[in-house]
């Protein structure tokens, strides 16, 4: 990245040299220990702390910087190392997030200095997603809330207990292909926002005021089951896994019969074959945070929920969905859709919006005074 001098541009390399040489008190912490633990070279440090020829660190190396620095025991024995944010105390994960937090505003006023620096952004992200509802306002916060598995389940899977050698996190995440595609894309298009991961059994007070992702439905993620009841709006999923069909979204809009929009099967017991999944996908405002957006991403497997992630990521596809959700739905303040997502083997078709066969039912709740 191309350097910028400024003083709002040096407030990061400020911070991060101050925090080496004094956030301890009677511990100096060497730009040689600082790069055995972050992995980086010495010169590399040196430039994040350099006040004339400002380089801005990435959001990922910040991470561990707030990690190093939450806790003392970061150089225990005089070895440097970045501990894993589950080691840490919950007291010191609440510095880690505070620290991450000041240093990822700290960053954002750099970037800022640099457009402003030299007349231009620093990457054209910006204007790749600029229409994309995944784009947000630069800074503003975006937390993705994936479905969980139940404990019964995890259990059945290895490396899912922390006492393991093999730990992996991430296998508690039931819907796992839309999380790494839709987190993927979120940190692409919003390179100055923090993204930030939760199960719903993580959860902490200030996640529920950000821009909300929720990916997976009510049978896996409690969080998509509490908003749908805060919502008004006709469309409801009903987790009807003893029913001869299965389970369904039912779409009510004051007629006799609700209309019921199950997936389609074929085969029976072990052999039965997904043909293709009821999506669900909906945008309006956060109800905890009226100036951010709760966003939903939904389906009765989660083939559906990838499918409807892939509708505004697939970077065939994205644009024109983009574009047909504007033209649909233009200043809604809140609107969703029920889609079809084609399943063929193993892969599943991102579904094109454009198409009517494609689309089951819309709806939305028109702007204020109108």
């Amino acid at each position: 990245m191309s350097g910028v001098s400024s003083v709002q541009g040096a407030a990061l390399a400020l911070r991060l040299r101050e925090l080496r040489e004094s956030h301890w008190p009677g511990l100096r912490i060497t730009q040689a220990q600082l790069r055995q633990a972050l992995e980086v070279s010495v010169p590399l440090i040196s430039s994040w702390e350099s006040t004339h020829a400002i380089k801005i660190p990435p959001l990922h190396r910040l991470e561990k910087y707030a990690t190093f620095f939450a806790t003392r025991r970061s150089i225990a024995n005089g070895h440097a190392r970045v501990l894993p944010f589950t080691d840490l105390t919950p007291r010191e994960q609440d510095e880690q997030r505070e620290l991450f937090a000041e240093l990822t505003r700290l960053r954002q006023v750099a970037l800022k200095a640099l457009a402003t620096g030299d007349g231009a952004e620093p990457s054209s992200d910006q204007d790749v997603f600029r229409d994309n509802p995944w784009r947000f306002p630069d800074g503003e916060p975006i937390t993705i809330i994936c479905s969980q598995l139940p404990q019964e389940e995890r259990t059945k899977i290895p490396y899912t207990s922390p006492d393991s050698p093999d730990y992996i996190e991430h296998y508690k995440y039931s819907d796992l292909d839309s999380l790494f595609e839709l987190h993927g894309h979120l940190r692409a298009a919003n390179p100055r926002s923090l993204v930030t991961l939760r199960a719903p059994e993580d959860l902490r007070s200030d996640d529920f005021t950000t821009h909300l992702a929720l990916l997976g439905g009510v049978n896996y993620n409690q969080v998509t089951a509490s908003m749908l009841t805060r919502i008004e709006f006709p469309v409801r999923q009903v987790p009807d896994w003893d029913g001869e069909l299965g389970p369904y979204f039912e779409v009510n809009e004051g007629g006799d019969t609700p209309a019921r929009h199950h997936s389609r099967h074929n085969g029976s017991g072990a052999d039965v074959r997904l043909l293709e999944d009821v999506a669900f996908f909906y945008r309006g405002v956060n109800p905890d945070n009226v100036e951010r957006t709760l966003t939903i991403c939904n389906g009765m497997y989660s083939r559906g929920v990838y499918g409807v992630v892939r509708a505004l990521t697939d970077e065939r596809f994205r644009d024109r969905n983009a574009a047909y959700l504007r033209g649909r739905f233009g200043g809604a303040t809140s609107y969703s859709m029920l889609t079809r997502v084609r399943i063929e083997g193993r892969a599943v078709v991102t579904p094109d919006w454009t198409l009517d066969s494609v689309r089951l039912h819309e709806w939305s709740k028109p702007p204020r005074g109108a």
